[in-house]
């Protein structure tokens, strides 16, 4: 549990005691349930029952029926749906047309749930006659339908997906379900018309471009023609006309003439080179091919097998080996001339080849100039083609949007790019009120709401807050769990008890009370000079009147009579100085040993209440406070034997914080709020004093007399009455053995 502190904890929420506050008022927080629980159950079952229904819609992009185009394997991009898109779909289904239609379709202007206007009730006039509201009948009936409408209609996209939801609510169950269908049914043929309308306003645009585009297309092919007949431009292939195809050949000629006689020339220089040399020339390929060397060849090998024959049985010089020798030479002879032929032969070749070699580059040199007459005219012809083709390959593509647009104007084959995936049902129950959950949570608020304003109510009045524990403390009056070094012994006179004057309301002691010896009265904070008279004193005096009872003006009896009064604020005079001081810290430790909450301020000169109750003399105080040197809850400390809270003198200089002093009575009225009762110990003050701190009379004021003197009381109720106190309570009791040792050890 939190108090409230700042530098350190103060006060404690009580939660038991919250918790008992609420047990203790139970029967009229069960009552108060009771009653609203009940109110909130009539309530509900008399209010008119709605339903809600709802269709759901796919967006999707939707293939029409299968074209030409499309067996031809061209399929057309599928539309892309974003957010955007979605969103757009979404303000469609709200459009003013499309629920005119459902309107329409479903006779809702005949319905009173859709013009309640037309029977307004008895307050409505009124408010009408008033000028307090404009008068709904001024408004078309078309448009109260289309608010009743718009009011009852709800249509979202389902998050993270391509779905719209369309809710409507009426009171009407079969109402509810038709109208999310029928405009989800409008919605999808608008969709689809939308498609048609555009097929049917392509094709009719398209006709007229199509018949233009053909006679376009024939006038350019027209002129393409007439171009090349006047131009001598025969188009022999795609890329090719018959000036270039000649060039072409007559290149491929030249090329092959030129490669013949190179040939011929080194075959005929290889035959002479090798007759030159007398080397054999039937080696040589252009030689080897010649019918007459290979018959030659073949008759020098039979001389030469028939001679090799010979020799094995004739002698080298045999007329016959002779003669076979003679042939061979004479063949040899046959094979050179034919060798010498047939390389003029090829000399001659290769003259001719030179010679068509010349007239096919004159023939050359003459296409070429023909040809580049021809690039040059070719120029303006494919400027005419490209037109030709630009028109042409235009006119395909309108024929085949077209052929596309007039296979699209049937219903079926344009559909809506969307979907029906869910269809609104006619509910069962009803969607409001929901008469169980209304009533529980009508009692759980009730229950909930009554006990927290209870807690409040404690809370705020100081009842649910408890001292917490910030410093040590023993149990009942034992010694104190530290006790400062510093602080010296003092001793308090040992005088019996006894009976002491009080004011008006209680009689004063039966005999004179002895004048005890007493130390030197330190000033009070709000000391000033004393007005004695004499003459009033003695006037007081004669009022008091003996009393029997030798414990009525004890410390126990001024505590219960203060509890008893319920009195949130009481000052303590001393006029004997610290004795009285004294007196006061034991009632405010009394007070707290009842279970009270209870806070003493040190206003004396002196701080003894300082001195017997706080842990040390520098803690920070009321001067501190009153200075603006120290938060509130800085000031407020635990008593170091009891549950009691004191607030020191403090340490900030006393003549500036008593500039401040009329703020105490603010301080202490803050205080009061939080403790059952708050005690200002004044020391030996006077009454204006404490006039000018209390200002309203409202306030108790306690007299600390341990040991009274009758003429001393008699002038200090005459003073206290000048100012307005007509009753002062009398406490006249000593310090006891067992409590005297008590304040020994907190001295």
């Amino acid at each position: 549990m939190s108090g409230v502190s700042s530098s350190q904890q103060d006060v404690d929420i009580d939660l038991a005691g919250l918790f008992r506050a609420v047990w203790a008022r139970r029967t009229r927080v069960l009552a108060a349930t009771v009653a609203v629980t009940a109110l909130a159950f009539v309530g509900a079952n008399l209010i008119s029952p709605s339903y809600k229904s709802e269709t759901r819609i796919l967006i999707e992009a939707r293939a029409p029926n299968f074209t030409a185009q499309q067996q031809a394997g061209q399929q057309s991009a599928e539309p892309v749906f974003d957010e955007l898109s979605i969103a757009s779909q979404v303000q469609m289904l709200r459009s003013v047309d499309l629920i005119k239609q459902v309107a329409r379709d479903l006779k809702l202007y005949e319905l009173e749930e859709f013009d309640p206007d037309t029977n307004p009730s008895a307050l409505s006039d009124l408010l009408v006659l008033l000028r307090l509201k404009e008068n709904p009948l001024d408004m078309a009936p078309e448009e109260r339908v289309l608010k009743a409408f718009d009011e009852k209609l709800q249509v979202y996209q389902v998050e993270k997906s391509r779905v719209i939801g369309i809710q409507f609510t009426s009171k009407d169950p079969k109402l509810s379900a038709a109208i999310p269908n029928a405009m989800a049914d409008v919605y999808l043929s608008i969709q689809s018309g939308a498609k048609l309308d555009s097929n049917s306003d392509a094709a009719r645009w398209l006709e007229p471009e199509i018949a233009n585009l053909r006679e376009k297309v024939r006038e350019a092919e027209q002129k393409v023609a007439d171009y090349r007949s006047s131009s001598d431009l025969f188009a022999t292939s795609e890329t090719a006309n018959f000036a270039t195809q000649q060039l072409n050949d007559i290149s491929l000629e030249l090329a092959r003439l030129r490669g013949e006689k190179a040939d011929a020339e080194a075959k005929a220089q290889n035959v002479r080179a090798a007759l030159k040399a007398g080397k054999p020339t039937e080696n040589i390929d252009a030689v080897a091919a010649s019918p007459v060397i290979q018959s030659l060849k073949q008759s020098e090998t039979d001389l030469r097998r028939q001679m090799s024959q010979l020799s094995t049985s004739l002698l080298d010089g045999h007329p016959q080996i002779k003669a076979i020798r003679a042939q061979v030479t004479a063949v040899r002879e046959q094979i050179n001339t034919e060798s010498l032929r047939i390389a003029a032969g090829l000399e001659d070749a290769a003259e001719v080849a030179k010679l068509r070699e010349t007239q096919l580059v004159q023939q050359l040199n003459v296409l070429k100039a023909d040809s580049a007459r021809a690039g040059e005219v070719e120029v303006g012809l494919k400027d005419l083609e490209r037109e030709a083709t630009a028109q042409r390959q235009l006119l395909e593509t309108y024929l085949a949007r077209y052929r596309e647009a007039t296979t699209r104007l049937d219903k079926n084959a344009s559909p809506a790019d969307a979907r029906i995936i869910s269809q609104a049902i006619e509910p069962r129950e009803q969607d409001f009120p929901k008469v169980l959950p209304i009533t529980i949570v009508a009692a759980l608020a009730t229950l909930i709401l009554y006990s927290v304003a209870i807690m409040l109510a404690e809370l705020f009045s100081g009842r649910a807050l408890s001292p917490s524990a910030t410093t040590p403390v023993m149990a009942g009056r034992a010694e104190p769990a530290f006790v400062p070094a510093t602080t010296p012994e003092r001793e308090v006179e040992d005088v019996p008890p006894q009976p002491a004057p009080v004011s008006r309301r209680q009689p004063a002691p039966a005999a004179p009370v002895k004048k005890a010896s007493r130390r030197p009265v330190p000033a009070s904070l709000l000391s000033e000079p004393l007005d004695d008279d004499a003459i009033e004193a003695a006037a007081v005096a004669d009022m008091i009147e003996p009393e029997p009872q030798d414990d009525a003006f004890s410390i126990a009896s001024v505590a219960g009579f203060l509890m008893k009064s319920r009195v949130g604020i009481a000052i303590c005079i001393s006029p004997s100085g610290d004795d009285g001081s004294t007196a006061t810290v034991m009632l405010a430790r009394e007070i707290a040993e009842l279970g009270r909450r209870v806070v003493l301020i040190d206003m004396t000169g002196s701080a003894c209440p300082t001195r017997l109750m706080a842990a040390s003399r520098s803690l920070p105080g009321i001067t501190d406070l009153l200075c603006g040197e120290a938060a509130f809850a800085d000031t407020i400390h635990r008593d170091r034997l009891s549950d009691a809270h004191v607030i020191p003198q403090g340490n900030s200089d006393v003549r500036r914080a008593m500039s401040g002093v009329d703020r105490l009575s603010m301080i202490a009225d803050a205080l009061a709020d939080a403790y059952d009762l708050v005690l200002i110990e004044c020391g030996p003050a006077n009454a204006d004093g404490v006039a000018r701190m209390s200002r309203s009379g409202a306030h108790e004021i306690v007299l600390s007399a341990p040991n009274p003197d009758r003429e001393e009381l008699a002038a200090i109720m005459a003073s206290f009455e000048k100012v307005g106190y007509s009753d002062l309570i009398l406490m006249s009791e000593t310090a006891k053995p067992g409590r005297q040792d008590a304040v020994r050890g907190a001295a």
